[in-house]
């Protein structure tokens, strides 16, 4: 069998019998006897222990039971691994589970762990052959599927690098010694299978945003993306319009005395304009989709700057922090369109003759004031609902990426459909009550002599009224339209893409 140049120490350290846990890749021997995952009469789990341990204790320079920087860097450079001060500030930052700028054992090995995983389902990517090696043709068309052309020389380059043997290709042990100790964050495969926010569309532009790979932001694709995302959110709002405005109507008019039901609403909305009325308020929703995801798109990048580079995928609590200051510039700018809509959404037959009519009566009865109508619950439910939003997202992608990623990153329609619709649900579930109470306010005229109603004598007037449950008023037609919703966008969002020369991987 073929044997890597590389230090024993770090050679098969996940696996003593050279191939990774689970993987059906070969290490390029042929090994008698193994089925292509990692066995107990392989590998038992004393032995795998042990070498982890020594690797570790080698690198551990000071015998403190903890890797600092200083320790990976003298190391790492005694087994011939040498790597930059950031490189080994990226290592530690993405184990460093308690924060206290070391690695002991424990969060070592789950780094290991995690990051050979990635480094599998990336070596599995660029094996187009599927032969367990990878050579130079392969590198080329992998970074063309990306949309970056390199010639057949550099992409030898690229192999020298790596190739211990000189064989001209890389098998997995070459692979995962070279890259097993070296920072990988920003894993293109992901980021391109596992679009969420830019793909979905429930109504409520709230999520954070999608990361783009660099090669995305380099060749344009960005911007594709982003109008492909907007003319699904723009027929998925369409299409889901009627329950829309039930929604509106519910939180705003149902109370214990009018207990209004879904059969009962569209009746009502039926009797009182027609089949047309029933759309009330989408032409406002539907034209706030693009000036509000430009300026979050913006803002999200301007403020990752400040956070990290842009050219790195920040951690999931730096994504909340600048995904939820994007939404806040970008529903700040926008945030009169959506006093519209819930105006336009409530009117009778005949109150206004359209956006304008309905714009220019608010300033004049009402002020300029009358725009910005519930903003700070609004702003407030930006955090639980992003927040929630991406945390739920991002464990059921990891979760499936650890326990069914085997040879690549794509989690096929259904997973990401059902995920995108529970992380969205849960988001929603978590605001609702500051979504309901901005919505009232919104749609209160000012009457003269009248008191301002404030976000908190709302609250307390809800709960004294209706109780707990008045929070959740029309609650139901809008659960019935997220999964309705999350298929049409992605439906369309996946059509848009062909005709706008987006390749779908």
């Amino acid at each position: 069998a073929r044997r890597s140049l590389a230090s024993p120490v770090v050679s098969g350290v996940l696996c003593p019998c050279g191939s990774p846990q689970g993987s059906a890749v070969e290490s390029g021997g042929g090994g008698g006897g193994n089925t292509g995952s990692c066995g107990r009469s392989l590998c038992e789990a004393s032995e795998q222990d042990r070498r982890l341990r020594a690797l570790f204790q080698k690198l551990d320079v000071n015998r403190d039971g903890a890797l600092c920087i200083h320790d990976l860097a003298v190391g790492l450079g005694r087994l011939g691994l040498h790597r930059t001060e950031l490189d080994l500030r990226k290592i530690v930052k993405a184990g460093d589970k308690d924060l206290d700028g070391q690695l002991d054992f424990e969060e070592f090995v789950h780094y290991l762990q995690d990051h050979e995983k990635k480094l599998r389902l990336v070596f599995k990517s660029l094996d187009k052959k599927n032969d367990g090696r990878i050579d130079a043709q392969e590198i080329v068309q992998s970074l063309r599927d990306l949309g970056v052309k390199i010639s057949e020389q550099q992409a030898e380059k690229i192999l020298k690098s790596m190739d211990k043997n000189g064989t001209m290709t890389i098998d997995w042990n070459e692979w995962r010694d070279y890259h097993l100790l070296h920072p990988v964050e920003n894993i293109p495969e992901i980021i391109l299978y596992w679009k969420h926010s830019t793909i979905f569309d429930v109504g409520e532009n709230l999520t954070v945003p999608d990361e783009f790979t660099v090669e995305e932001r380099q060749t344009g694709m960005w911007w594709r993306h982003l109008v492909a995302g907007g003319g699904a959110g723009a027929v998925s709002r369409t299409c889901t319009a009627p329950l829309d405005r039930l929604k509106v109507l519910m939180q705003v008019h149902a109370s214990r005395s009018n207990n209004m039901c879904i059969i009962g609403g569209f009746t009502q909305m039926i009797r009182e304009g027609g089949p047309r009325s029933l759309w009330r308020g989408n032409g406002i929703n539907v034209l706030k989709i693009a000036p509000e995801s430009a300026i979050k798109f913006m803002a999200y990048e301007q403020i990752k700057r400040f956070i990290g580079t842009d050219q790195e995928m920040l951690r999931i609590h730096e994504r909340l922090v600048a995904g939820s200051l994007a939404g806040a510039i970008a529903q700040s700018s926008i945030y009169p369109m959506e006093v519209l809509k819930t105006r336009m959404a409530l009117r009778k037959t005949g109150q206004y003759s359209g956006m304008l009519d309905c714009a220019k009566n608010i300033l004049a009865k009402e002020g300029m004031a009358a725009f910005y109508k519930g903003y700070i619950p609004n702003m407030l439910g930006i955090i639980p609902y992003a927040g929630i939003d991406l945390a739920v997202y991002e464990t059921l992608k990891n979760t499936w990426l650890q326990r069914y990623a085997v040879n690549s990153a794509d989690p096929g329609v259904f997973v990401l459909l059902a995920c995108g619709t529970i992380s969205s649900t849960c988001g929603q579930l978590a605001s609702y009550p500051l979504a309901l109470v901005r919505t009232r306010m919104q749609a209160q005229a000012s009457v003269e002599g009248a008191p301002e109603v404030t976000m908190r004598g709302l609250f307390k007037h809800i709960l004294k009224t209706e109780g707990a449950f008045g929070l959740y008023r029309g609650l139901a037609p809008n659960f019935m339209k997220v999964i309705p919703a999350v298929s049409i966008s992605y439906v369309v969002y996946e059509n848009l893409k062909m005709t706008l020369g987006v390749d779908s991987r």
